[in-house]
């Protein structure tokens, strides 16, 4: 998958491409759907198959003070998006200059004169511009008039009716239910990030830990969680368990993911981890001491193990 940072001065093979257009944090069932419209289109067609997508994520930029909400930061969505088998992806930095932007000089600037799209497909809630003026109807009516096709997909549901949306993997992940993420996800909700100097004090009772920070991650509810883990860009996962939260044991502060992976001897810091969450064990709890925190981490230890065997 190529990867371009603007949407101006693309290269002649990426032109003409049949481009999905949204945020797309999380790249769920439901937006997958949407990017999936387009590779048909652009495979029927013999274009090449595109993504445009925003970073930051808008809301950031609007409302700078909100706690952490990202399901997956632009390394994680880029990955999740590749792994559709899209040809090409643009990303557009969204700053105050481009939200300033009317929605009819997005369709023409953007979509028509700066990639060439020779369709356009969008969610049907698919807002834009200055103001959230442009949606589908002025997408639809403007790619007749500049040469292109336009197709919104509608809302996918699961077999119970619910639409899949970001929204309901966040209430999930809040509420300790990782299965019910990765079933709106497709796949496991996962963290990434770089393993970090930590107070050692896992290995000192036995039970060394890979620490990561969260942060544009969303916060799941704290505790312990069953994990499967990948070390760099390594698609072989090891099982493990997890404890997310700020270790009250210890009068911690700050949120950390500290991972214990089975079976593991090596030194992690400043390695990229990928964290899936798996199950959920129990929340995070204070100890009175040493001894009752590694007998609890024994016994989650063996939990997360026979869950895993079988995930």
């Amino acid at each position: 998958m190529r990867v371009f940072r603007h949407f101006e001065a693309l290269p002649a093979a990426v032109r003409g491409a049949a481009v999905a257009v949204g945020n797309f944090d999380g790249v769920h069932l439901g937006h997958r759907a949407v990017i999936d419209e387009a590779g048909v289109i652009a495979k029927d067609a013999g274009r090449p198959w595109a993504v445009l997508t925003f970073e930051p994520h808008p809301r950031r930029l609007f409302d700078p003070k909100a706690p952490p909400f990202r399901l997956t930061p632009f390394h994680a969505k880029a990955r999740a998006i590749q792994a559709l088998g899209v040809d090409v992806l643009v990303v557009q930095r969204f700053n105050r200059a481009f939200s300033m932007l009317t929605a009819e000089s997005f369709v023409s600037d953007v979509l028509a004169r700066g990639i060439g799209a020779s369709h356009v497909v969008a969610g049907y809630d698919f807002v834009f511009g200055n103001k959230r003026k442009g949606d589908c109807r002025l997408l639809l009516s403007m790619g007749k008039r500049l040469g292109f096709g336009f197709t919104a997909v509608n809302a996918v549901q699961d077999p119970s009716g619910q639409v899949y949306s970001s929204t309901r993997v966040r209430e999930c992940l809040a509420a300790g239910d990782p299965k019910g993420a990765q079933a709106v996800l497709g796949r496991p909700f996962e963290i990434e990030g770089r393993v970090i100097q930590g107070d050692k004090r896992g290995r000192v009772i036995g039970f060394p830990t890979a620490n990561l920070r969260l942060g544009q991650y969303l916060r799941p509810a704290t505790g312990v969680y069953a994990v499967k883990v990948a070390i760099g860009g390594g698609e072989e996962w090891r099982d493990g368990v997890a404890n997310l939260g700020n270790r009250p044991t210890f009068a911690g502060q700050d949120v950390l993911l500290e991972t214990f992976l089975f079976d593991f001897s090596g030194d992690l810091y400043g390695r990229r981890l990928r964290v899936r969450l798996v199950d959920y064990l129990r929340p995070e709890k204070k100890f009175d001491g040493i001894a009752e925190l590694k007998a609890q981490i024994a016994a989650d230890t063996a939990r997360a193990r026979q869950i895993l065997a079988t995930a």
